[in-house]
């Protein structure tokens, strides 16, 4: 695949738990497990040390000079209430003109802002920054309900963990379905949520295997060709349908409909990836039934048509 060259840019003050997320996702050799494999390294204006805001330094050897050239930029959070260096805003503009994603984590995104990438574009940051962005950058559309957002390859994720779904979204896109989980699965993390999902919750997801949501959940993962209405749902968690879809959404953040069709659709881009089925089969086996309705679920979420996601991720 093209994109190889993945770099990290930090500066003082930042947070190492999201500059992990991107050492974990692009820095970790996973060839012995079949996953990708990339150039990581981290950059910064000045190099040297680099205080951190959990009170240890860092000590960054490469300049902004080694991403002249990388085909991914991630950018790590960021003190809201600065300005970032033009130089680094230099780098992000010609990243971005060059056709390489660029990816901000968390408050990572006021340096896209700055350096004017989001004007126009829908946005996404933590939900305790979001005012602010919006505020200070009022032709940035902000959303602050969501995990991640996507335009073209500008890549806005919220806060913490959000920023782990938004690289793992990354290695989707270009990867395919397949390599994602395996990234996903070294770092004992879910594979996909979607980035319209809500940045926080009421509960986390139960975890307790007799607990009836979870219970449904997994059996619901496993059998994406069975009845997957509220109704069938509700029912298997011997509760209401009203019940059920109310604390469906206070536990996952999304409604039974759109879980359900995100997990069919997950489903069914591995299925081209790993087999030689064909589409009409693979329609069926996820649960889709018609190839008429995958090819409206890949074309709306993907971009693309079943047949062209196989001929891109087959060899890869």
């Amino acid at each position: 695949m093209a994109l190889h060259k993945v770099r990290a840019i930090v500066l003082p003050d930042v947070a190492p738990f999201e500059l992990g997320i991107a050492a974990e996702v692009f820095g970790i050799d996973r060839r012995d497990t079949g996953g990708p494999v990339f150039d990581f390294a981290v950059v910064t204006p000045e190099p040297g040390r680099v205080p951190t805001r959990a009170g240890f330094d860092l000590v960054i050897e490469r300049g902004l000079e080694d991403a002249a050239d990388a085909d991914v930029l991630v950018v790590t959070p960021l003190r809201v209430d600065g300005e970032a260096p033009e130089a680094m805003l230099e780098t992000l503009r010609a990243a971005h003109e060059r056709g390489a994603w660029v990816v901000s984590l968390c408050s990572g995104a006021f340096a896209l802002a700055q350096a004017g990438l989001l004007d126009g574009r829908r946005a996404t940051t933590h939900w305790m920054h979001a005012a602010a962005l919006a505020e200070r950058y009022p032709a940035v559309t902000v959303d602050p309900g969501v995990l991640y957002v996507q335009e073209g390859r500008l890549l806005t994720s919220a806060g913490t963990a959000a920023g782990i779904d938004a690289c793992l979204h990354l290695v989707r896109t270009e990867f395919g379905a397949e390599q994602a989980m395996n990234v996903a699965r070294r770092m004992v993390v879910p594979p996909h949520r979607d980035g319209g999902q809500a940045q926080f919750v009421d509960a986390p997801m139960p975890e307790c295997a007799d607990d009836s949501l979870s219970g449904v959940l997994d059996w619901a993962a496993a059998h994406p060709r069975e009845d997957l209405s509220v109704r069938a749902l509700a029912h298997a968690a011997l509760t209401s349908e009203r019940t059920f879809a109310r604390r469906f959404r206070a536990v996952t953040g999304t409604t039974p409909a759109a879980w359900v069709a995100r997990m069919r659709l997950a489903h069914a881009q591995r299925l081209p990836e790993s087999s030689d089925l064909a589409i009409e089969e693979v329609a069926r086996e996820a649960g889709f039934g018609e190839p008429a309705v995958l090819r409206q679920h890949f074309s709306r979420t993907l971009g693309t048509s079943p047949r062209a996601y196989r001929e891109r991720f087959r060899a890869a």
